[in-house]
């Protein structure tokens, strides 16, 4: 076993589909297939089972996953030591994020930057991604960390006037409680949601702001009873029956999720965007295109 087939396969484990993994890892299709099937016979186990949509982890395959996983962040956690023996950066960072982004992990991130560079002192806000914007045009913040999609002409989302760095794209999907009546398909058109109570996140959030400009293009009608301020109070609000919810795919896939149903919607687009956001490259500190060095495209 080597590192880079660890990093190939918790790549398929977390996006059960050779496409998505392949893309994540920057490797080909028949590349990652190679890798895993080599895996596969150094241990002497099926790792994966492997259907024409998607695949899954075997008992195997899940026995080795927190293993594999350790292996990558012990690996990381050694790099960042080496780096924090001849790193020469001082100063202030001032990062921010929103809740709701999905794949991309902002707090590791930050702490890898923290293990690296002691010296520096660095802040985290947590916003909606209008805010985080809104305040990184004021001087207040030097990167931020948003979302959004390609059709979303909502003014407090456009990154006009800044650069950015597109980290991951994914499918927006319908979360439901398991006793919901569409609970038993596997995908939902957006007409027959314009009847069905909704929980969601306050306007300042980017998901709020994606999922009203889709029902309000559609002239669907969306009655929004419940706003809650975090990802964890909406995935306990569905549990308990009290609406349901469109957020990005890796939400769903989540523990707090895990008891949930989660449903396609036809017409998959508008994808779900998270970018890294800065001031142009001429302007952005020393600190900022240190920590922009660290972002792995997913």
């Amino acid at each position: 076993m080597d590192l880079r087939q660890m990093e190939y396969f918790v790549a398929l484990a977390e996006e059960n589909q050779f496409t998505r993994a392949a893309e994540i890892t920057r490797v080909s299709q028949s590349g990652l297939s190679a890798a895993i099937k080599s895996l596969e016979d150094d241990l002497k186990a099926k790792l994966f089972i492997r259907t024409t949509r998607r695949v899954e982890l075997t008992a195997a395959g899940h026995a080795l996953f927190p293993h594999a996983r350790n292996l990558l962040a012990e690996a990381n956690a050694g790099r960042d030591a080496v780096a924090a023996t001849t790193a020469e950066f001082a100063g202030a960072l001032r990062v921010g994020a929103e809740q709701c982004l999905g794949s991309v992990n902002v707090p590791e991130i930050v702490e890898r930057f923290h293990r690296r560079h002691r010296e520096v002192e660095i802040t985290f806000t947590q916003a909606g991604s209008g805010d985080l914007l809104k305040r990184m045009r004021g001087g207040d913040i030097d990167l931020a960390f948003v979302a959004g999609t390609s059709e979303t002409t909502d003014p407090q989302l456009r990154l006009t006037g800044l650069d950015h760095v597109t980290l991951a794209t994914e499918p927006l999907v319908l979360l439901t409680p398991p006793e919901d009546p569409l609970a038993s398909q596997k995908s939902v058109a957006w007409n027959d949601l314009q009847d069905r109570t909704f929980i969601d996140l306050d306007s300042t959030w980017a998901i709020r702001v994606v999922t009203d400009e889709i029902f309000a293009k559609r002239r669907i009608p969306r009655r929004v009873a419940f706003t809650v301020g975090d990802i964890h109070a909406l995935v306990d609000m569905i549990n308990r029956g009290l609406g349901v919810a469109i957020v990005p795919q890796s939400v769903s896939r989540k523990t707090i999720a895990a008891d949930l149903q989660t449903l396609s919607l036809e017409q998959r687009d508008p994808v779900w965007t998270v970018s890294a956001a800065y001031a142009h490259s001429e302007r952005a500190s020393h600190l900022t295109t240190e920590f922009l060095g660290l972002l792995e495209p997913r």
